[in-house]
């Protein structure tokens, strides 16, 4: 078997013509099943790269999509590219990632540069430019948009249940007979405005409304990043406040680690002090002590789903079809932050 080996390799070893391993990679659907598995595998297993250069000069195309995420220091992106590079290589294709830092102008940038030559289509995760923005969308390039920035635009957009996976996530503490729910990571502000913190506090509000318990705002904690620190100090602020709470919904697992951190801290024991669920299933979630019980959006659909978008679109399939929106499934992970076993089945220590 070559060191490199080349298109040619791949069809011999399958039994197939150079066209049809051509077409696997370029996720044609003329190819059967059978045939489309042993050639995937066998690309798996050989290690073919495509000539990225080769293909571009005849077809136009790089092989070659971005994405486009605020930041990388964020888990829940860091583990979207994962799953994306995951879904890009299943259909041949290699992801260059760009880091916008939730900045407007890099965001708009993204969008309408000149690096959009050098790629086939983007994957756009916008954090600053919202619905006031959607003509930015209005691309001739191959473009889909996630997240919850912008609704109703002209592209192909995923995105998750946002508002009633954070019900539920509120309705499970309710189950386990918790009441005095503390909110983490709330916007600065509460607003209309399509966001993620926005809709799952909308989620939280609703979950409680319909329990017949009212919202206390001292167990609303706004404002902050989304990251361990925030969490830490959203405790220390309650705890200064002398706020009673027996439950914390954190808006995302990062926001979740820095609460179990300084709930330890302080003594107290989760779940039989405080329950805590985050939102993500963040790999690190099930390595906490306790484990992390969290709401699952569905972040390997959503990667699955707009990677397929895009290639339809790339590939012109859907050249005149109107815009799709897509919402992934979600559920929740009961790990031991909430009295459950760990749902990842993990071995007992020592057996």
């Amino acid at each position: 078997m070559n060191v490199n080996p080349t298109i040619h390799d791949v069809a011999r070893a399958a039994g197939v013509s150079i066209k049809t391993v051509s077409n696997v990679l370029n996720d044609n659907p003329k190819v059967g099943p059978e045939t489309r598995l042993r050639v995937r595998r066998l690309v798996d297993e050989m290690g073919y790269r495509p000539n990225l250069s080769a293909r571009g000069l005849r077809s136009g195309k790089t092989g070659v999509i971005g994405l486009a995420v605020p930041s990388l220091r964020e888990t829940y992106f860091a583990e979207l590219a994962d799953s994306v590079i995951r879904a890009a290589a299943k259909r041949g294709l290699r992801v260059v990632i760009e880091q916008t830092n939730g900045n407007r102008d890099l965001e708009i940038a993204t969008l309408s540069g000149g690096q959009m030559r050098f790629i086939d289509g983007l994957l756009f995760s916008p954090a600053a430019i919202g619905q006031q923005d959607v003509d930015v969308l209005a691309t001739n390039d191959p473009l889909v948009l996630l997240g919850e920035r912008i609704f109703g635009g002209p592209t192909d957009h995923v995105t998750m249940h946002n508002t009633s996976s954070a019900r539920a996530a509120v309705e499970h503490l309710l189950g386990i007979g918790r009441t005095r729910i503390a909110l983490v990571g709330a916007p600065e502000q509460p607003a209309d405005e399509a966001s993620s913190a926005n809709l799952r506090e909308r989620g939280y509000r609703q979950a409680l409304e319909h329990a017949g318990i009212g919202v206390d705002p001292r167990l609303v904690v706004r404002g902050g990043t989304w990251l361990r620190e925030t969490g830490v100090a959203a405790i220390r602020r309650l705890r200064e406040g002398n706020v009673d709470f027996d439950a914390v919904f954190a808006l995302n697992d990062t926001l979740a680690l820095g609460v179990l951190r300084a709930l330890a801290q302080d003594g107290l024991r989760v779940p039989d002090d405080v329950a805590v669920i985050g939102f993500d299933n963040l790999d690190e979630g099930r390595f906490s002590l306790p484990s992390l019980t969290s709401v699952d959006p569905g972040r390997d659909e959503i990667a699955d789903t707009s990677v397929a978008l895009l290639v339809n679109r790339i590939q012109e399939k859907d050249t005149k079809a109107a815009p799709k929106t897509v919402k992934s499934g979600f559920r929740i992970v009961e790990r031991e932050s909430t009295g459950f076993a760990d749902g990842d089945g993990w071995p007992t220590p020592g057996v």
